[in-house]
């Protein structure tokens, strides 16, 4: 029997010639300073995916000047 509620949305992907594609983070939970290589970096913790909960650390700087919307705290 068809149930409507088991039909998924399809998300516009678009693949790179390379078969590589760009997820944008969804939004930013944390953010901490560690030590590297003598010298003190900011990290924050993105979250790529909330069904999956699918996040990474990674260098405040980059996220910055890559996404800026994101700063908003």
């Amino acid at each position: 029997m068809f149930d409507p509620a088991h039909v998924l949305e399809a998300e516009d992907i678009q693949v790179r010639e390379e078969l590589t594609m760009e997820v944008p983070p969804i939004a930013l939970e944390d953010s901490k300073v560690e030590e590297r290589r003598g010298k003190a970096v900011r990290l924050v913790k993105v979250i790529w995916d909330q069904r999956t909960s699918d996040s990474t650390w990674e260098l405040e700087e980059d996220m910055i000047r890559s996404h800026p919307h994101l700063f908003t705290w």
